[in-house]
């Protein structure tokens, strides 16, 4: 789920669209907004966040350390004119990345698992898991077992792509559902999480052979990889 920032209504609804194309959730709040919900958001909200991207608004350098307090997801910054000295300031006050307007949402997924890719390379080295067999791409681009495409529908694809991420992490169904439908979806019953897990592991254990999510009734689910 991503969280979009921006004063402007037409700018953050535009971007929530643009998500919801490619089958990603997200939200659009004002500045004062966003403020309010930092604060009060609970660790498992965090949690269900894989970017943020700030438009132009006031005190805007300001808020990425606030973020950061509580989230190490990317922080994109959204650049109206080329401005060198905005970009260093941006960067400087630990933004992740900044990007000039207008930019495609598969863009700003592209950079932002870049980031995670870099920030939390302890966690999540490369888009290669299972010893190589498997490459999740976290992009929009269906996974690959063997070096073939494995065409998943987008739940599917994103359900995996959360896993993968929290790899070694014990999720709750509710966990996946906030991060892949959002936090403030209510016309969707959590409990099709259970359906579009189930049909994804049986894809992942035609093709690889095993299972590589790890289910516990009543506990969640965790991807664990290649067998031992």
């Amino acid at each position: 789920m991503y969280i979009v920032v921006d004063d402007r209504q037409i700018v953050t609804s535009g971007y929530v669209a643009s998500f919801k194309r490619e089958g990603v959730s997200s939200i659009g709040l004002y500045s004062s907004e966003f403020s309010e919900w930092l604060e009060s958001a609970s660790d498992t909200d965090m949690e269900a966040i894989q970017g943020f991207v700030l438009g132009s608004f006031e005190q805007r350098a300001s808020y990425a350390e606030s973020i950061r307090r509580h989230s190490k997801a990317p922080i994109i910054a959204l650049s109206e004119v080329r401005s060198l000295e905005e970009t260093l300031e941006l960067f400087t006050a630990k933004f992740d990345d900044v990007v000039r307007k207008p930019v495609h949402v598969r863009e700003i997924l592209a950079r932002s698992e870049a980031v995670w890719r870099r920030v939390n390379a302890s966690l999540n080295k490369s888009s290669q898991t299972d010893n190589d067999r498997l490459k999740v791409f976290f992009d929009g681009r269906d996974p690959e077992v063997d070096g073939i495409p494995l065409a998943l529908p987008r739940r599917e694809r994103h359900i995996l792509e959360y896993l993968v991420r929290k790899k070694g992490h014990r999720l709750t169904k509710k966990q996946i559902f906030d991060a892949v439908y959002g936090l403030y979806s209510d016309d969707v019953e959590d409990s099709v999480v259970e359906g579009h897990i189930s049909k994804l592991r049986k894809k992942l254990r035609q093709r690889l052979g095993y299972d590589p999510i790890d289910a516990k009734r009543y506990i969640g689910y965790s991807y664990t990889g290649a067998v031992s």
